[in-house]
């Protein structure tokens, strides 16, 4: 029962208001989730959209129709966006692989366009995220791209080239860009950190257990496919100047130091870690590094590796838990977890026993708590510690949203309505990959970014839309403070009162949590009614006012 009591709860309430919709919002408590804006763009149309708990849209930063996302966005403080994208046909583009972008831009509010910065030749492509980093005054982009290394440099590198199918590779890089100046201000290579073990003849050649702050050529995930590590998100710790890596096909994250000069992260020495642009740490894998066993592996094809602190509180410098949406951790479900990496801020270093990096586990593993299948992506996905301590998730390669307590309680749901490319009709059903998303981001309603902003409510993505589902719960708390509706004892075990303002007339009903009446639809005035409880089962029953104010009361005998 306690199981039946939790499903009719999370999906639909209050459930017996209305039929379960398919697309755009599914389910809505008001009380227990994070107050904000959702900020989407889905793939395989080109817009930016801010979206309300109740899934209508209160901003839309219209793109280019021959664009995609390419695949992030961000909103700043003053109100404008920073996002990528690419066109929407790839025939013949030199470098080319899921998750690709071009171009870079900052838009205002209004959709304006200020900066653009498009990188995507047959050497170089950005390619899946970027972070934001405001350092001693300065504004820059740190970008994820991928570079053309040939095969002939790859085998010069150490790497075993019968490995490397088609005869090149696109090891990542970041760039830093400063859009005041349009110069790159910083980079960093994979390139130039690496490591191999068999030919001592050829570049890098070491141990590679004796080096994990080395990456290992050799390491290979998949077909040899020239995307060679597929990073695919990029995250600044603006207290400790580091950066963020999640590299899927490595299964691990990485973090780098940005306290370096270019010429440092070129190298092994420098910066506040002394290690250059060497690994400061990595985990998820050691056999990434030719280390520990099978057992150690806890990520499995990760996104959205993150530090933890957007919107959140201030936290002391040695403040150092990472967030990750972990893909492919079972054959159905995928799992969200958070770990803390324990920096030191004095010696700016993380965990090591001399054989792998700590921890030796999660601090926590969390799944749908409904059905851990309903939250399973082999790809894209998000995962946002949201300030009252909720967890916002994005199952990306189906579009599904959700927002769940510390309770495993789900008290938000969303169904992106985008059907390849169209918009949906509430009531249709989504397949995969129908409408991917790749990362939602919940932002508080009083960020300074909407400070003298429209955001009204402007309509909904989806076609025929159901336009009453977010009225009947939404007006809830106006009625009952108009009429100053109360019902006590809650718990109450063999009478409960209604109270409301004497003269009203008011229609009430009572069910159950399974939508079976208890009360009949009665018309009552003089402002007080008695309801006999003493023969309902233990539970929670919902008391219905004008079928629209909701009084929630449990019967505990």
């Amino acid at each position: 029962m306690k199981q039946i009591l939790q499903i009719f709860l999370i999906i639909l309430f209050p459930l017996f208001l209305f039929a379960q919709n398919t697309v755009g919002l599914l389910s809505y408590n008001p009380s227990q989730a994070f107050d904000g804006y959702n900020l989407i763009y889905p793939h395989n149309q080109p817009n930016v959209y801010l979206i309300d708990m109740c899934g209508e849209i209160v901003h839309t930063w219209e793109g280019d129709p021959d664009t995609r996302p390419g695949n992030m966005v961000y909103l700043l403080d003053d109100g404008r966006i920073v996002k990528s994208l690419r066109p929407a046909s790839i025939a013949g583009n030199p470098i080319w692989a899921g998750g690709g972008g071009a171009t870079i831009e900052i838009r205002d509010w209004d959709n304006n366009l200020e900066w653009s910065y498009t990188l995507n030749d047959a050497q170089k492509r950005l390619h899946h995220d970027f972070t934001i980093i405001e350092k001693n005054g300065i504004f820059s982009i740190a970008m994820i791209a991928w570079e053309l290394k040939t095969e002939q440099e790859a085998w010069e590198a150490g790497r075993d080239t019968t490995t490397t199918a088609q005869d090149k590779m696109w090891p990542d890089h970041i760039i830093e860009i400063e859009p005041a100046t349009n110069q790159i201000i910083w980079e960093w290579h994979a390139w130039d950190h690496l490591v191999q073990d068999i030919d001592a003849n050829r570049d890098n050649f070491g141990s590679v257990s004796d080096n994990p702050q080395k990456i290992d050529i050799n390491y290979d995930f998949g077909d040899g496919h020239p995307d060679w590590m597929h990073a695919n998100a990029l995250d600044w710790d603006h207290i400790n100047d580091l950066l963020i890596l999640t590299v899927p096909r490595f299964n691990e994250v990485w973090i780098i130091d940005h306290t370096t000069t270019t010429a440092q992260a070129a190298g092994s020495t420098g910066g506040s870690g002394l290690h250059g642009g060497d690994l400061l740490y990595r985990w998820g894998n050691p056999l990434a590094y030719k280390s520990g066993t099978v057992e150690d592996q806890k990520l499995f094809y990760p996104h959205d590796g993150h530090f933890i602190n957007e919107f959140l509180p201030p936290f002391d410098p040695n403040f150092n838990k990472i967030g990750v949406f972990n893909n492919r951790v079972g054959e159905d479900f995928s799992t969200i977890n958070i770990l803390d990496a324990d920096f030191d801020m004095y010696k700016f270093s993380y965990p090591f026993d001399g054989t792998t990096f700590g921890p030796s586990n999660f601090d926590y593993t969390g799944v749908h708590p409904i059905d851990s299948s309903l939250m399973h992506s082999t790809g894209l996905s998000s995962f946002q510690m949201l300030p009252n301590g909720n967890r916002l998730v994005d199952v990306g390669r189906y579009g599904y949203l959700f927002e769940m307590t510390p309770e495993d309680e789900i008290v938000w749901e969303y169904k992106v309505p985008i059907n390849g490319g169209a918009f949906a009709n509430q009531g249709d059903t989504l397949d995969i990959n129908n409408n991917l998303t790749f990362r939602v981001q919940r932002i508080p309603t009083d960020y300074e970014a909407f400070d003298g902003k429209d955001v009204s409510q402007k309509g909904w993505l989806e076609l025929n839309p159901d336009s009453t589902f977010c009225d009947i719960i939404l007006p809830t708390n106006d009625l009952i403070d108009m009429y100053s509706l109360n019902v006590y004892p809650n718990p109450a075990s063999k009478m409960i009162t209604i109270e409301w303002d004497a003269g009203i007339y008011i229609d009430m009903d009572v069910v159950d949590i399974l939508g079976r009446q208890m009360i009949s639809p009665m018309r009552l005035s003089g402002g007080r009614k008695y309801l006999d409880t003493s023969d309902w089962v233990n539970g929670m029953y919902f008391v219905r006012i004008n079928n629209r104010a909701i009084l929630k009361v449990n019967i505990i005998h």
